[in-house]
């Protein structure tokens, strides 16, 4: 069955909070709240996003060591040069070099991330209504598609200024 997007756009935060207490009523569990206003998050009774940011620095820290190590100990060995009997492998300057490609490879790793959790780039934008940037609050849940009047009736129960669908055309 295809899950269609339905948007509830709502005049106040209070109306909407009464339509997400309105969705989690109806079974949705799921629902993205669009403001133009920073609340925090769970202030409407969504579920709490689950953020692992913090994997890519460690992934990036551990390839950029790696990289680190193998360039350096490889170019040491692939040309040894032996001084005063003194080893081939010069251990010192070898942290200096790990050093730099551990952090190299963490912020590479890190900006990768951080793009990555804000889902950038987004293709497909999906449901909208430019009221949102002048202060309205959007609820957009995505439904089965036999849930859909259901949800509409819900949203609209709340009184919600406007309720969209996915693939109507107004």
């Amino acid at each position: 069955m295809a899950n269609r997007s339905v948007l509830g756009v709502f005049g106040t935060t209070d109306e909407a909070v009464l339509g997400a207490d309105k969705l989690i009523a109806a079974g949705v569990e799921d629902f993205e709240v669009l403001t133009d206003t920073p609340y925090p998050e769970g202030a409407f009774g969504e579920q709490p996003s689950r953020i692992s940011l913090y994997v890519f620095p460690l992934i990036g820290a551990a390839i950029g060591l790696s990289v680190a190590l193998l360039l350096t100990a490889g170019t040491q060995l692939a040309y040894p040069l032996v001084t005063g009997g003194k080893p081939v492998l010069a251990i010192p300057p070898m942290f200096i070099i790990s050093y730099e490609g551990t952090m190299l490879g963490a912020i590479l790793f890190t900006i990768l991330g951080v793009i990555f959790e804000s889902r950038l780039p987004r293709f497909k934008v999906g449901l909208y209504d430019r009221r949102i940037t002048e202060g309205y609050v959007g609820l957009l849940a995505n439904v089965d598609e036999d849930r859909v009047e259901q949800i509409q009736t819900a949203l609209e129960e709340a009184k919600a200024v406007d309720v969209k669908v996915e693939g109507n055309s107004e």
